[in-house]
C-alpha cells in the first residue's frame, strides 16, 4: 500500500508495509527539485534514517530496475 501527497515544494510518497509479519516501518520518499530523500524510522535506535539521492542517482536507480546484473554507465549526451 502507498500514499501520494503533493506539497508546495515536493511530492511525498509513503510506502506502507502491509505484507506478512515481520513488518517494516513506513518508508517516506520526498521528491524535491534537486534531491530525493528516503526516510525510515528505526525502532532499534529510535531515530529516522535518511538517504539523499541526486537526480542522476535516481535516474541510475530507475534504469537499474530494468537491467540484468552488471556494471553500467550512461554515455554523455552529445
Amino acid at each position: 500500500m502507498f500514499t501520494i501527497e503533493h506539497e508546495f515544494d515536493a511530492t511525498i510518497v509513503t510506502l506502507i508495509d502491509d505484507g506478512e509479519a515481520p513488518l517494516q516501518d513506513d518508508v517516506t520518499i520526498a521528491a524535491f527539485a534537486s534531491v530525493i530523500t528516503v526516510d525510515q524510522f528505526d525502532p532499534r535506535t529510535g531515530k529516522t534514517n535518511t538517504i539523499r539521492l541526486s537526480m542522476a542517482q535516481l535516474r541510475d536507480l530507475q534504469a537499474a530496475l530494468d537491467l540484468p546484473e552488471g556494471s553500467y554507465r550512461f554515455a554523455e549526451a552529445t
